[in-house]
């Protein structure tokens, strides 16, 4: 269902932002972000000069290289349209990254590795959805079928799972809190609602 009908207004500002997630030959994933800012007139910047509605103020990119425990492997961010000429230098920092974990406590690791006066506010941003588009990606039935196909076709043995650990999702959002009925029926270990027919009451389990 669309937004309600809203009083009349003029269009001023589009911000665009896609974010895509691919399986690689190697058995990583490619994370990639695109964001755009563009104007609906023509106006003029200090270093650029005339800008028309279809130039972008903003146009940047991202990868992250992961694995499927989230682990940063590579980085690579490139800005093709800036309002100023030093915005670019900020993106050789993004590879500081390498090595972090996607998950809780990204965006803190985010501003301690790559701090405000090293960064790029607009890229920076972009991590968020890109972020999202991991779990998005890994997580999916059909990730978990290419990677097991990946490891039996090159002769790599499946991993320890090792103990089961608390979903990230879990108390993300409405549907994904522990007490919810989806937490229920996906993650019973880890439901903490009242009990049912066909499992305990977990409220208090540790």
């Amino acid at each position: 269902m669309p937004l309600p009908t809203p009083v009349d207004r003029q269009h001023l500002h589009t911000r665009r932002v896609e974010c895509s997630g691919y399986f690689r030959a190697d058995g990583l994933w490619d994370i990639e972000g695109h964001i755009t800012d563009l104007k609906t007139y023509e106006h003029r910047t200090d270093y650029r000069g005339a800008l028309g509605p279809d130039d972008p103020i903003h146009e940047m990119w991202i990868r992250l290289t992961v694995d499927d425990k989230y682990i940063i492997h590579d980085v690579e961010a490139v800005s093709d349209h800036t309002p100023y000429r030093m915005c670019p230098d900020a993106t050789p920092n993004f590879k500081r990254l390498i090595g972090a974990s996607i998950g809780p406590g990204f965006r803190r690791e985010l501003r301690r590795r790559i701090p405000g006066p090293d960064s790029c506010v607009h890229i920076a941003e972009l991590l968020g959805p890109v972020a999202t588009v991991a779990f998005q990606t890994i997580f999916s039935e059909r990730a978990k079928e290419l990677m097991r196909e990946h490891r039996r076709r090159h002769g790599i043995a499946e991993p320890d799972p090792g103990p089961k650990r608390r979903p990230a999702v879990l108390d993300t959002c409405l549907t994904w809190s522990a007490d919810s009925e989806v937490v229920r029926r996906t993650y019973p270990e880890f439901y903490t609602g009242p009990a049912t027919d066909d499992g305990p009451d977990k409220r208090n389990a540790g």
